[in-house]
Formats: C-alpha cells, structure tokens, sequence
C-alpha cells in the first residue's frame, strides 16, 4: 500500500517525459519492479566550456562578425576621427611651434648680424676718435713745442744782443780803463804821461 502511494504521488510529480523526470532528478519507483530512475547527471558526459562547444560555432560567428561589425563601425566613425582630429591638431600645433622657433631663430640671427655691425661700428668710431685724439694732442704737442722753441730762440736772441752788447760796452770801457792805468802806470814810472801816445799804443793793443 505505501508503495503504491509513492508511485503515485512521483507520478503526480514527474513530468510526463521519461527523460524530463531524469532531467529533474525525480526518483519514480515502480510497483512491482522496484527499480529507481536516478538523475542524468550520472550518465551525461563531462560538461564542455561553451566557447568551445561546437554546436555552438555558428552562432559564436555570427556573434562574432555582428560584434566586430559594430566594433569597426564604432572606431571608423568615432574613435578614428576623434584620434585623426588629436593627430592633426597636433601636427598643426608641432608645425606652428617649428615655424615660430624658425622666425625667432631668424630675428636672432638678425638680432645677432645687427650687433655685430653695430659693434664694428663703435669700433671704428672709437678708433677714428683716438686716432683724431691723439692728431689733435700731437698737434697741440708741436704747437707748444714750436711757441716753447720760439721763446727760446727769442730769449736765446735776447740773450746774445744782450751779451754782446754788454761785450762792446764792455770791450770800449777797456781801452779807457786801459789808457788809465797806462797813465797811472807811466805817472808812477816816470812822473807825467802823455795823453796820445797812452790812446794810442792802447788802441794798437785792442786792434792787435
């Protein structure tokens, strides 16, 4: 009688597929057998990973392609414009920093040209300045050498009108001093002295 009523009620609960019932794990004993269905999981193979399950290829192509079609579509009308965009913005921004370091080069280069010519030119102006300094300080330089000269040959002039001038003065005081002390000495000699004969043996000694 009990067995009867589990029959039933695994009946009642067991769906109408033997293979479902498997599927479900449901025990059905029977009446008069008394044999158990058990779960499939006991006489199933070992259990595939799905990616490599081949009754699943074809749709794992399918998939495939729809996802790489909408991958390619993805980058082709967002990512690769965007990422062409950042590239020539910044070919532009490297081709503009270039042609600026190009014109600053230029205006250094002629910044540079420019000082150079300017320091040539101070350098020739300073020395045409020295050379015109050292014209004017040797003119000057001749100019008081020639006055310091003149004076001197005025002075030396002077000098000699007076020296000779002293030397006549001095050479017509002798011929009277002279004939004095002739006339002194003839006085003491002999007594007198005559005045012509002393004038004239002294002029006879000046002359001679």
């Amino acid at each position: 009688m009990a067995e009867t009523i589990i029959f039933h009620v695994a009946q009642a609960e067991a769906p109408a597929d033997p293979a479902d019932a498997v599927q479900h794990g449901v025990v059905v004993e029977g009446e008069t057998t008394g044999e158990h269905a058990t779960t499939g999981a006991e006489h199933e193979g070992p259990i595939v990973f799905p990616p490599f399950d081949v009754t699943t290829f074809a749709s794992q192509l399918l998939w495939f392609a729809i996802a790489f079609a909408a991958l390619y579509l993805l980058m082709s009308r967002v990512a690769l414009p965007q990422i062409g965009s950042i590239l020539d913005k910044r070919r532009a921004r490297i081709e503009g920093d270039l042609a600026e370091a190009e014109r600053l080069k230029g205006e250094t280069d002629k910044a540079i040209a420019a000082y150079e010519e300017a320091l040539k030119a101070a350098r020739a102006n300073a020395n045409a300045i020295a050379e015109e300094t050292r014209a004017g300080i040797k003119a000057d330089i001749d100019n008081k050498r020639a006055d310091v000269e003149a004076d001197l040959t005025r002075k030396v002039g002077d000098a000699e009108a007076r020296i000779q001038a002293n030397k006549t003065e001095a050479l017509g005081r002798v011929g009277q001093i002279a004939a004095e002390t002739a006339a002194a000495v003839l006085r003491q000699l002999s007594g007198e002295a005559i005045a012509g004969e002393i004038d004239a043996a002294v002029a006879e000694v000046v002359k001679g």
